[in-house]
């Protein structure tokens, strides 16, 4: 009789995963397809409490990295103070005039709050139909804005989100997100935000996420901002065909600002809304 012990199948620890996306950071492309056509740009930010890697609070410098992307929508993570009265920190006026980008309202937790669970989701044109404020499960309290926006270009859902640490929470949280898709699957739709994850395999928590959306497409290293390997920021499209491009937005002063960098990406929402009408029209020949 064979006495030795079953062997387990090998799976790589945190700090073995981390060093596999050091050595593969000069590997990903920062554009993962060719831009043929964008009709919008997209951007996720997380601020860090508009605090810098040099230690330095500075809203001023954000509100420049804003300015810098020149995105027609942006959702921001970390917006509010995480103790006291949580107020929000970015000069909402300053971004609407510098930029024409204004806030989807929101009913903030704390009177002087920003966003919601710190989610913050500015955009340039367009009309608000809907916002829902999800409150995610898990340990660390945190939530997601689901927004309904009928933008220039087309209508459009969005949600914004900020995941937790814990991988189990994480899982919950996409569950979670899921359901709120599923609510109406024929509208393109954008998940992004800081998602806390950097495994791209069947060992990340995003995996639930498939095949609605492919956590695996368009992944490039946003942490830490002064030399990126870990992709934590992410834009997801459903269908898959609406990010046409992705990118880290690189530049001296988002390097300093926060210790993310921004990542921005770019929207056929015309060519994805064309695809999702297809898709109804065969869902309706075949009842």
């Amino acid at each position: 009789m064979d006495s030795k012990k079953p062997t387990r199948p090998f799976r790589p620890s945190v700090s073995a995963s981390i060093l596999a996306a050091v050595r593969n950071r000069n590997k990903r492309s920062i554009g993962a397809t060719k831009v043929v056509r964008s009709d919008l740009l997209i951007a996720s930010y997380n601020v860090h409490k508009c605090v810098g890697i040099d230690k330095k609070f500075d809203p001023d410098r954000i509100a420049h990295v804003i300015s810098e992307i020149g995105a027609d929508v942006v959702a921001i993570q970390e917006a509010d103070k995480r103790f006291g009265e949580r107020s929000g920190l970015l000069d909402l006026a300053r971004l609407e005039r510098e930029n024409k980008l204004i806030p989807v309202p929101v009913a903030s937790l704390y009177p002087k709050g920003h966003g919601w669970h710190g989610n913050l989701l500015l955009f340039r044109a367009g009309v608000v139909q809907r916002v829902q404020q999800l409150v995610l499960p898990g340990l660390e309290p945190r939530g997601a804005l689901v927004a309904d926006i009928d933008l220039q270009a087309g209508p459009l859902r969005i949600i914004a989100a900020h995941l937790g640490l814990l991988k189990h929470s994480r899982q919950q949280q996409t569950e979670a997100i899921l359901d709120a898709v599923h609510a109406d699957p024929s509208r393109p739709t954008l998940l992004l935000g800081d998602l806390n994850e950097w495994r791209v395999g069947k060992g990340s928590s995003l995996h639930f996420l498939k095949p609605i959306f492919d956590p695996a497409r368009n992944a490039v290293p946003s942490f830490p901002s002064r030399f990126p390997v870990l992709a934590l920021d992410r834009v997801l499209g459903h269908p898959h065909s609406l990010v046409t491009a992705i990118e880290v937005h690189d530049t001296p002063l988002a390097r300093v600002a926060s210790d993310h960098l921004p990542i921005k990406a770019h929207i056929d929402l015309k060519a994805a809304i064309a695809e999702t009408n297809a898709i109804k029209d065969r869902a309706n020949l075949a009842r």
